[in-house]
């Protein structure tokens, strides 16, 4: 009989177990069964046999017959009693050639083959190597299938954790609706019942101002002008906490946006609201910059960024305003550059919270709502946004857009 054929996925090697009272009998068996490359593990009697069987597994036993104290037989019995061992294959040697009788009692113990003495160590190592195999098959079949069991409970285990994150994902949809609800309800609030006492206030004073100017000094009429600029600053500060507010609740719809028209495109709008002033403003739009964004909201950006820049050049006799890109380590950036104000960097984490302003009211207009806008803008396209400057020179806004800038 030959070797059978190893199968090619890597298995432990097995234990065999060879049992005999005789010293040469157990050189011989480890002379021969030694190529196989498995454990061998000696027992010079039926008693140390057991002790071996009680410590481990093995895949065969070749047990002489013939020993003192407790023959091949007992022995065999004894570990055929042990659920473990109960069907380890049983191969038993002996010197002399049995009667039937003594053939039976042997396969009833469990025997699965008798090898006489002297030994043919081809046959042995044949017989020997094939329940090696059976052995390392059925190591093997054991192994996939506690994988299989693993990969199971690991597969049930990710699909209960993907049916809870999609309950908990549709109580955070209906957590979100209800959020978004109150913010309508406190949008419509403050739309309608913070502005018509302000457009009364308004109102008023400008029908005194009209109506009652000849009894009116001068400084009655003042404080009526500063009661009028404080309700229209009023109602400016309602309409950018809306504009904040519909920012952070409307959808995103991304396309292709060409930044550089957006930006030429609110230029104009600025230019054309300032034309009385006849200021000299230069403005330098690099060509060809596009991302990946929400049309409207990156309109809002640049009309913000742009309009800020403008604002804060407005004492500068030539004004340059620039927008263009640059490449990052982790990207592409665009920027907003200007040659206006600029301000303190040590103030430079108040600039995006909203109502935070680094320059007087009366020094430049405006409510500090902007940039607040622009951070949540941009945060919401994956994104960030950061700036620098310094006093006197100028300030530069830097900010990306996520995985959907183009390059």
């Amino acid at each position: 009989m030959g070797e059978p054929v190893q199968t090619e996925v890597e298995v432990e090697p097995v234990n065999i177990l060879l049992v005999d009272d005789q010293p040469e009998g157990l050189l011989t068996l480890e002379a021969v069964l030694g190529g196989l490359g498995q454990n061998l593990v000696m027992a010079d009697s039926g008693r140390e046999a057991l002790r071996q069987v009680l410590a481990r597994e093995f895949a065969v036993i070749l047990l002489d017959v013939q020993m003192p104290q407790m023959d091949g037989y007992e022995t065999a019995a004894l570990i055929r009693e042990r659920p473990a061992s109960r069907h380890t294959p049983l191969i038993f040697l002996t010197a002399s050639r049995m009667a039937d009788v003594q053939l039976v009692r042997g396969y009833s113990v469990g025997a699965v083959d008798y090898l006489f003495k002297p030994l043919d160590a081809e046959v042995l190592r044949s017989k020997v190597a094939v329940f090696v195999e059976l052995a390392k098959k059925s190591a093997l079949i054991r192994k996939q299938t506690t994988e299989l069991v693993q990969r199971e409970a690991e597969a049930r285990r990710l699909a209960d954790a993907r049916a809870q994150l999609l309950v908990d994902l549709e109580q955070k949809n209906r957590d979100l609706e209800a959020v978004n609800k109150e913010l309508e309800t406190f949008s419509y609030s403050v739309s309608h019942d913070l502005r018509a006492p302000l457009r009364s206030i308004d109102g008023f004073s400008q029908a005194l101002l009209d109506d009652y100017a000849a009894t009116l000094d001068d400084g009655g009429a003042q404080y009526l002008r500063h009661v009028r600029e404080a309700a229209q600053h009023m109602g400016e500060l309602i309409d950018g906490l809306l504009a904040l507010a519909r920012v952070t609740r409307s959808a995103l719809h991304r396309q292709e946006v060409d930044l550089s028209q957006l930006a030429r495109d609110v230029a104009a709008r600025l230019r054309n609201h300032e034309r009385a002033s006849a200021r000299q403003v230069e403005f330098v739009v690099e060509p060809g910059l596009s991302a990946e964004g929400d049309a409207r909201l990156l309109a809002v950006v640049l009309d913000n960024l742009l309009g800020n820049a403008w604002k804060f050049t407005s004492k500068r006799p030539e004004a340059r305003i620039e927008v263009g890109k640059f490449v990052k380590d982790d990207g592409p950036a665009f920027f907003v550059r200007d040659n206006g104000a600029g301000f303190d960097m040590a103030y430079a984490s108040k600039l995006f919270g909203a109502f935070q302003r680094l320059h007087a009211a009366a020094e430049f207009e405006g409510h500090g709502i902007g940039l607040a806008t622009v951070q949540r803008i941009v945060h919401r396209h994956g994104g960030r946004i950061w700036a620098e400057g310094r006093v006197g020179v100028g300030a530069t806004f830097h900010f990306t857009l996520g995985e959907g800038e183009r390059k």
